[in-house]
């Protein structure tokens, strides 16, 4: 899997490449906060996903967890969509 950064409206979103799929993954907390303009998005995914689960909504079934570069470079375990 490859790793990029994405620019939306000049924001950095962070984005993976799945060779054998052949699709492309983003990182939902810098895609919430782009969308969102949220000072915290990850919080405001936090309670999302909260809110999502006591609804009965299953987020496995549409994110992945995946390893991606944090502004340190380390890889980090992200939810993606």
């Amino acid at each position: 899997m490859d790793n990029d950064i994405k620019l939306f409206e000049g924001q950095q979103i962070r984005s993976a490449w799945d060779n054998e799929k052949e699709e492309w993954y983003f990182s939902v907390i810098d895609v919430l906060g782009v969308l969102t303009e949220s000072d915290n998005p990850r919080k405001y995914w936090s309670v999302l996903k909260t809110r999502l689960k006591k609804e009965g909504n299953q987020l496995a079934t549409i994110c992945s967890q995946l390893k991606l570069k944090a502004s340190s470079l380390r890889l980090f375990r992200y939810s993606c969509i």
